[in-house]
């Protein structure tokens, strides 16, 4: 029962990860975050959105820990947690492996 339960909020947790990244202003804060930790201020400079627009997206990605907010100093600083981003790759992986027909027959 328990490894069920496990697995029932492992594959909630993928979903709302695909959920986020579905939508193109999230996928580029994950991807600039990836690279260096970014205050809000320059992820807003980055996309060149609303700072409001900027705040709900960076919400929705905390939610699902694909960035944290880490405190430096007088600054907040989001970074991506690697492990969220490639835990959700993997899976995605793991679905075009179990897809019919598409492992090593693909045309080149």
């Amino acid at each position: 029962m328990r490894d069920e339960t496990h697995a029932e909020a492992d594959a909630f947790a993928l979903d709302e990860r695909l959920r986020a990244l579905a939508h193109p202003v999230r996928r580029q804060l994950v991807a600039d975050c990836l690279g260096a930790p970014r205050t809000a201020g320059d992820l807003v400079a980055r996309c060149g959105l609303a700072a409001a627009t900027v705040s709900e997206h960076l919400k929705v990605l905390r939610k699902t820990g694909l960035l944290l907010l880490d405190r430096d100093g007088r600054f907040w600083r989001y970074r991506a947690d690697p492990d969220a981003v490639r835990a959700t790759a993997r899976a995605l992986d793991r679905l075009v492996g179990a897809a019919p027909g598409q492992a090593g027959d693909r045309p080149t």
